[in-house]
């Protein structure tokens, strides 16, 4: 009777391994597959038949985007708006939830119906548009940070966690004659470690993704961003003039197409994250379990 039950488990988990690992398959592949792509001659990935290794290997497709300096300054810009949009997103959101998170504060309920108002309703991209211009914020780069440097959900699961810190540390410290802010950079911040490195993945990555803002908001061609590009660029292999003019090119020459042009770009805009991914997610599930959960 044991051997038959242990035979079934062992046919059940068999199953779902495969079953998995069909799914993993499914979701790693079309990124391997603008990998090779990227490597491959573009007018060769046309005629189709290269799904497992390039065919003609070439790096043509990453000199013409290098050597594009619209692709070199949308890259920078990315990078630079990832970076400060983080940082400051994260010192704005951090201190505005280290506020919230002392229970004896005033109007806290007000606050927090603000809040909750503000994530789940929205004026629309009209009146956002309006705002933007009013405040003079329109075909800037503080058009990237600005609007984005409080996050209200990542607010509320900051003040969760903040909650969770034990008062005493911050009572010795008042009684050694420290300030807030002494506290919120010294002890509290040190000790949050989790929440912050998962709050930082997210914004980074949101950073790194966005177009719509460079889109509606950005006139200025030395401001657009990387996946600006990489959309302007799908555009244009979808129009037929278009096409026509890149098949004449002098990139074309080289085997350069829109195709491998775009998947270049993928890969380009998709190296980083995987990058900075693997440092971070130690803390991913922990500080968003930590921040939700408890409080």
């Amino acid at each position: 009777m044991l051997k038959s039950q242990k035979q079934k488990d062992f046919l059940f988990d068999s199953v779902i391994y495969i079953v998995l690992f069909i799914i993993m398959l499914t979701m790693l592949y079309p990124f391997y597959y603008v990998l090779i792509a990227s490597f491959n001659k573009g007018s060769d990935t046309l005629l189709g038949g290269v799904y497992l290794w390039p065919r003609s290997i070439t790096l043509e497709n990453y000199k013409v985007f290098l050597d594009d300096p619209k692709w070199y300054r949308a890259f920078l810009v990315t990078v630079a708006r990832t970076i400060s949009g983080t940082v400051l997103g994260l010192l704005l959101t951090s201190l505005v939830a280290y506020a919230l998170s002392h229970r004896d504060l005033l109007f806290s309920k007000t606050y927090f119906t603000i809040i909750i108002f503000a994530m789940y309703f929205s004026g629309g991209l009209i009146p956002y548009y309006v705002v933007l211009r009013s405040i003079g914020l329109l075909n800037s780069f503080a058009v990237y940070i600005v609007p984005s440097m409080l996050n209200t959900f990542f607010l509320l699961i900051a003040i969760s966690f903040f909650r969770e810190i034990p008062g005493e540390m911050k009572e010795s410290a008042h009684m050694d004659g420290a300030g807030e802010l002494v506290i919120f950079f010294r002890i509290i911040l040190p000790v949050s470690t989790p929440v912050l490195a998962t709050m930082a993945l997210f914004m980074g990555v949101g950073q790194w993704n966005s177009w719509l803002d460079s889109a509606y908001f950005v006139q200025s061609e030395n401001l657009r961003t990387l996946t600006y590009r990489m959309m302007e660029v799908i555009n244009k292999s979808n129009s037929p003039m278009d096409a026509i003019a890149v098949a004449n090119s002098a990139s074309a020459s080289a085997g350069v197409t829109s195709f491998s042009l775009q998947v270049t770009s993928m890969v380009v805009s998709i190296v980083p994250i995987i990058c900075v991914y693997p440092f971070l997610q130690k803390y991913f599930v922990h500080g968003i379990m930590l921040g939700s959960v408890k409080g």
